[in-house]
């Protein structure tokens, strides 16, 4: 094909780029210097088969469980519209910049998680780090699928097993789900009320009621083997590559939201829906000062969007080198924010729904605020549709188990990437079935009757003290030590567009200091997870410590491997790109090279001879 300028994109200034300037503003004088991106150099890594694979994979690895279990778990337990109003801010100055960030670096160096820090090799314990926080991550995530998989087996029985009270639960009045109006039944008023599915949930399932004190108690055995099935179906998906996880993301991506739309109208039109609404919408500004409020507004968002996992690098270093990553991070970031509030909407509606039948305004003695709110509230819901709840039930659940499979088998994509990029002797099934013999035996910790506990417990310790500080450094590295003009610099290479001064902004000033203060506020305020020993609080500042730790050693093991110079010389040589870094394609990377040389060239010589000369060459790619 012949060479084209790459035109697809615009900045947020809504400019097209002209194909005869430059970062610098300096004119080039035309050139049929083009670069085709379809010759591949030796070892290339598997590209997806096209752009639509690419995005739909993306969004189902970024809309998933994070949404629909865990923003509305998370917005509920910090005060409902308190956490709404710190989430939309904190997706705008970080979501949103760190997300289209990571995608230019993955992309443009065809790059995993961890070698994407050939742009500066002393910074290379990040990945490391990340792919610590992403294996804990994995853990709890396919425990939490399996639950789904649970009350997907359970919506065939005849009669929804959740909708009536079991008789033998005499300790507390007990409301029949399936009751439309159900408070003529209580008959003891001392007695505590809840719902069927509540109790089912915390029963039957999880069997967390029966708990006494600190315990763990043992995994249930039907958890278990769903435990099984979602691992062998996620090997399944993996073993062959993106080749096989893109092919399935059609489905992965588009059928949840035919499922939620339908939720969404039932559940606003049952009594009492609109107060909980209200309390989703309508915020506490005291809660605004809350330092953990914030906390939880940016851990969240890192979840929703997997940013600062690595995934994100992972998948965009299997596209090809111009693609529309700009058009592709703006979808996914906006449906991903419409899907969170879409899914706190609906929960939110059926809390107000539960506290009308229970005749309790306080939200929080309706539902408990943990890890299960998603498995009491909305099989309550099912429970009351009045024709064929048993399918709805099985179409719910089953989306769930798509929205975490496309999940999960995005985060585990990133972690065998990062391997294969180290090691690429290891052939990828190899990699894959050692990924998921690990991951499922760690799991049974997570279908234990403690489960919600031990959810929480790691996702503050493991995930997110952890994530939040390698964000700060991530960015540091990204942004500072490689530098904001050399990435505007690659992306009008790679792209042919300009970055605005907004994304200039954000990734230079705006969302580095709002991390780092989050992340300073966040250690001084503390917050730790209840109902844990002290001993289990010192375990987790070691988790905490054995995934960020990577970070200075392998710093320190980088700079002792440089020539001999001053310590100082060493860490500034240390931190480097290597001379490797770059387009992948062997082609590309030498008039990338020239681009570069180009570039400095022209910025040595005075403006008198700018004007007159020109730069020698223009770039343009071939797609």
């Amino acid at each position: 094909m012949a060479g084209v300028v790459n035109r697809s994109f615009v900045g947020d200034d809504g400019q097209v780029p002209d194909s005869k300037t430059t970062t610098n503003g300096t004119a080039p004088v035309a050139s049929d210097t083009t670069v085709d991106t379809t010759s591949t150099g030796s070892g290339e890594r598997e590209k997806w088969d096209n752009g639509v694979e690419f995005l739909l994979s993306c969004i189902a690895m970024s809309v998933g469980l994070g949404n629909v279990w865990k923003f509305p778990s998370t917005a509920f337990r910090n005060g409902g519209g308190a956490f709404v109003i710190p989430y939309m801010i904190v997706l705008l100055v970080v979501g949103r910049p760190v997300y289209y960030l990571e995608m230019v670096m993955g992309q443009f160096s065809s790059r995993g998680s961890v070698k994407v820090y050939d742009v500066s090799p002393v910074m290379r314990g990040i990945g490391v780090g990340q792919m610590i926080a992403m294996s804990i991550v994995i853990s709890y995530y396919a425990a939490t699928i399996a639950v789904a998989i649970r009350y997907f087996a359970a919506s065939f029985s005849g009669d929804l097993p959740w909708a009536t009270c079991d008789p033998s639960w005499t300790d507390v009045n007990c409301i029949n789900s399936s009751d439309i109006m159900a408070k003529s039944s209580i008959t003891n008023s001392t007695l505590p009320v809840k719902t069927s599915a509540e109790l089912y949930y915390t029963r039957a399932v999880t069997g967390e009621d029966y708990l006494v004190g600190d315990e763990i108690g043992l995994p249930e055995w039907k958890l278990s083997l769903c435990l099984l099935f979602i691992w062998v179906c996620m090997t399944f998906m993996l073993i062959k590559g993106i080749k096989g996880s893109g092919k399935v993301s059609y489905f992965l991506a588009l059928f949840p939201y035919v499922v939620m739309l339908f939720f969404a109208i039932y559940a606003f039109t049952l009594e009492g829906a609109m107060d909980g609404l209200l309390y989703f919408i309508k915020p506490d500004w005291n809660q605004l000062l809350n330092p953990t409020v914030w906390k939880e507004a940016v851990s969240q968002c890192f979840f929703s969007l997997s940013i600062c996992f690595g995934g994100v690098i992972a998948y965009s270093s299997f596209n090809n080198f111009s693609n529309n990553i700009y058009r592709d991070a703006m979808i996914i970031s906006w449906l991903d924010t419409f899907t969170s509030l879409l899914s706190g909407a609906i929960v939110f509606a059926i809390i107000g729904h539960l506290g009308f039948i229970t005749d309790e305004t306080d939200y929080t003695k309706v539902v408990y605020p943990g890890s299960g709110l998603t498995f009491i509230t909305y099989p309550d819901a099912i429970a009351k549709f009045e024709h064929v709840p048993n399918l709805f039930a099985v179409l719910f659940f089953f989306m769930l188990f798509v929205l975490g499979i496309g999940s999960n088998t995005g985060i585990i994509t990133s972690v065998v990437t990062a391997i294969r990029d180290e090691f690429p002797q290891l052939q990828n099934w190899k990699v894959v079935i050692t990924i998921s013999v690990i991951g499922f035996s760690t799991g049974f910790l997570f279908i234990t009757p403690a489960s919600s506990r031990l959810i929480d417990y790691v996702d503050y310790y493991g995930v997110t003290y952890v994530t939040l500080t390698l964000a700060v450094a991530e960015l540091f590295c990204f942004c500072w030590m490689y530098g904001v003009d050399r990435i505007c610099r690659d992306i009008e290479f790679m792209l042919s567009i300009r970055t605005s001064i907004l994304w200039r902004t954000c990734w230079k000033f705006i969302t580095p200091t709002v991390l780092l203060i989050i992340l300073i506020v966040t250690f001084i305020s503390g917050g730790k997870p209840k109902g844990f020993a002290d001993g289990y609080h010192v375990l987790g500042w070691f988790i905490y410590a054995l995934a960020v730790l990577p970070l200075p050693l392998w710093g320190m093991y980088v700079v002792a491997k440089q020539p001999k110079g001053s310590i100082w010389q060493k860490i500034m040589s240390a931190s480097q790109p290597l001379p490797e870094w770059g387009p992948e394609n062997l082609a590309l990377k030498k008039k990338y090279d020239d681009y570069i040389d180009d570039i400095q060239h022209a910025g040595s010589r005075n403006v008198i001879q700018r004007f007159f000369t020109g730069r020698e060459r223009s770039y343009s790619v071939n797609v």
